[in-house]
């Protein structure tokens, strides 16, 4: 039986995949966080679908693992997180969380911050794919993710208050910059989760797609679309969208007139240019 789940993997290297989506080269995937890449895109998946991909302290740091190997791994141009079966992510394991003391509550808290963090702060756009539940740590795993499609069954919230906990993983802050202070508040402190088409409704979510594997397709072809731009414009336009975001008008001006200049130094710069003017598609290789 699945656990219940309040809201919050070994790594190994990022399998590629042929075209017809057998298994290519690289190390087996890691039990509980399947890794994959196709061409030049991560897909990470949740693998605990028996607990609804519940986030234990197991799952968080093989997720951990994956990350920082998409972090390191050349090539990469963009990532996909998704879930296996019915969930994305029903939130924190409640059966590995109840026992805990406040300081072992608060590592655990520590734990799921760290890993956020770590997927916030990759360079790459990274997109969740939000099949079923996205539930309290699940709904911040997908928080922070640059964006969120989801399946058009999806249901999306903060539900801790209803266990006497409140979020985790760093929610009552990101969950404010995808949607209004008003829509963050009544989400958090209702523990009232919603369907995708509200999500829609009030900018959580940026897509619905009819099911699972719609779902999949259409977030793994945006993310092929967004491969095959200039990977040093799309990092630090990636950057000045986080980073500006939170500063000051006249900063984040001024962040982007230096950004807008820097990459007239970049082969990429020049090549997309010249691509344009010629009418030809442009071969960009992060230079």
């Amino acid at each position: 039986m699945a656990r219940r789940s309040h809201g919050g993997g070994g790594g190994c290297g990022i399998a590629r995949e042929r075209d017809d989506g057998a298994p290519g080269g690289g190390r087996p995937v890691a039990e509980v966080v399947k890794t994959a890449r196709q061409g030049a895109v991560a897909l990470l998946t949740l693998n605990r679908p028996e607990a609804l991909n519940a986030l234990n302290r197991e799952l968080l740091t093989s997720l951990a693992a994956a990350i920082g190997q998409v972090a390191t791994e050349g090539g990469l141009r963009a990532l996909v997180l998704t879930g296996e079966g019915r969930a994305f992510a029903a939130g924190a394991d409640i059966a590995e969380m109840r026992q805990m003391s406040p300081l072992e509550g608060r590592a655990f808290s520590q734990l799921g911050h760290a890993v956020m963090a770590s997927l916030e702060a990759l360079e790459i756009p990274t997109i969740a794919a939000v099949n079923g539940f996205a539930l309290g740590g699940g709904c911040e795993l997908a928080c922070a993710c640059d964006w969120i499609y989801a399946s058009a069954d999806a249901r999306i919230g903060q539900p801790e208050v209803n266990l006497g906990l409140v979020p985790g993983f760093g929610g009552t802050s990101r969950l404010a910059r995808k949607v209004s202070r008003g829509w963050a508040r009544e989400l958090v402190l209702t523990g009232e989760p919603i369907k995708t088409a509200e999500a829609l409704r009030i900018g959580l979510v940026n897509r619905s797609f009819e099911d699972p594997e719609a779902l999949l397709a259409g977030a793994l072809e945006t993310a092929q679309t967004i491969a095959k731009k200039g990977p040093l414009a799309v990092a630090s336009a990636k950057r000045l969208l986080v980073e500006g975001a939170d500063a000051d008008a006249r900063v984040s001006h001024a962040m982007e007139q230096e950004a807008f200049g820097a990459v007239f130094s970049t082969a990429d710069r020049a090549e997309g240019m010249e691509a344009f003017l010629a009418k030809r598609d442009p071969r960009f290789e992060g230079r």
